[in-house]
């Protein structure tokens, strides 16, 4: 279940008390944890379960771009 294409970024949430990560390239695709590599782990997860969420309503799947650059 190892998606790790996709881009991931993780920051600490003061007002969350937990780490955040989100994958810019899957829309809404978000999880926390309460340490780093909890965050890893969920967020696996939920890639996982939206690439299954989409396929399951025939949606199209974004090419992991890995590391997105903005000009």
């Amino acid at each position: 279940m190892n998606n790790s294409k996709y881009e991931i970024r993780i920051y600490w949430s003061a007002s969350d008390n937990a780490f955040i990560a989100e994958v810019p390239e899957l829309p809404g695709c978000m999880a926390d944890g309460n340490s780093y590599s909890d965050v890893i782990e969920n967020i696996q997860i939920v890639i996982h379960e939206w690439i299954e969420t989409a396929k399951s309503l025939n949606r199209t799947i974004p090419v992991p771009k890995g590391k997105l650059v903005y000009a």
